[in-house]
């Protein structure tokens, strides 16, 4: 399981299904995610982007198939601080700061007195890294939606994961705010060579991933590379090119149904 970077894929998957009571959530999906690049989980709500998260960071019931994280079995004890996980709600105490957010999740990560000066490099080291240092001292409950975001994040964050897995960390966010957590995903992958995992609708975020996972009603419709998926469908955009997929899918099933 080797990329073309050179480093073993971070997520691998074979014959990986989900049932919720007599539904299918996900339907044998097989694919990989490389290391050290940020891919894109793109596809409409209700495809089933949020169950494979939750299913990588070993929260999701009833999941068969093989499904390696990092080289272990999702879910694994060993993986809890390899792995950094951002639900779409902010998981952030209203009533204390931001610092103190940080200050107890990072106790929770690393306990006792031993460990005092090494969390607070941590919790500053997490603050700079999603530009809150000036809010330090504010309470969660008073920040914007963005800012929230950004403290989810920081959260994540603390104690360096390998992986993140963000689940559509965008949402509900303007395009200056976008923008600028993008670059911070970017700095992420670059300075630190982690691994991240990024949900979205939002088509024309999968401009700014560097590896596409594209679903669609709990499948893989596509896994490609932003400039690779549209010279494979001759599309402008991706966008473009997964709604192209999309047609030739149901034309496929409108096929097959005929026969």
């Amino acid at each position: 399981m080797m990329n073309k970077n050179g480093g073993g894929a971070a997520v691998h998957a074979r014959a990986l299904r989900v049932t919720r009571g007599t539904r299918e959530v996900l339907r044998g999906l097989d694919f990989e995610v490389p290391r050290g690049r940020i891919t894109g989980l793109l596809g409409p709500s209700g495809c089933g982007k949020t169950t494979l998260m939750r299913a990588l960071v070993g929260s999701q019931a009833k999941v068969t198939g093989t499904l390696d994280v990092l080289g272990r079995p999702a879910g694994d004890p060993a993986l809890r601080s390899r792995i950094g996980y951002v639900t779409q709600a902010p998981s952030v105490y209203d009533d204390l700061s931001v610092r103190q957010n940080l200050d107890y999740f990072a106790a929770v990560l690393d306990p006792g007195r031993a460990a005092a000066a090494r969390r607070r490099a941590t919790v500053e080291q997490a603050l700079h890294d999603v530009d809150l240092t000036g809010h330090a001292d504010a309470l969660a409950g008073r920040l914007s939606g963005g800012q929230r975001n950004r403290v989810s994040l920081a959260v994540a964050l603390l104690g360096t994961p390998e992986l993140l897995v963000l689940d559509e960390p965008t949402v509900g966010l303007d395009p200056v705010l976008r923008r600028d957590l993008w670059d911070l995903f970017h700095r992420i992958t670059a300075d630190r060579g982690a691994t991240l995992l990024v949900s979205s609708h939002v088509m024309d975020e999968a401009e700014r991933c560097h590896d596409l996972l594209l679903m669609r009603e709990g499948r893989i419709l596509a896994q490609d590379t932003p400039d690779a998926l549209r010279r494979r469908t001759g599309a402008d955009t991706v966008e473009e090119g997964f709604l192209h997929l999309v047609d030739a899918a149901n034309q496929a099933a409108t096929t097959g149904d005929a026969r």
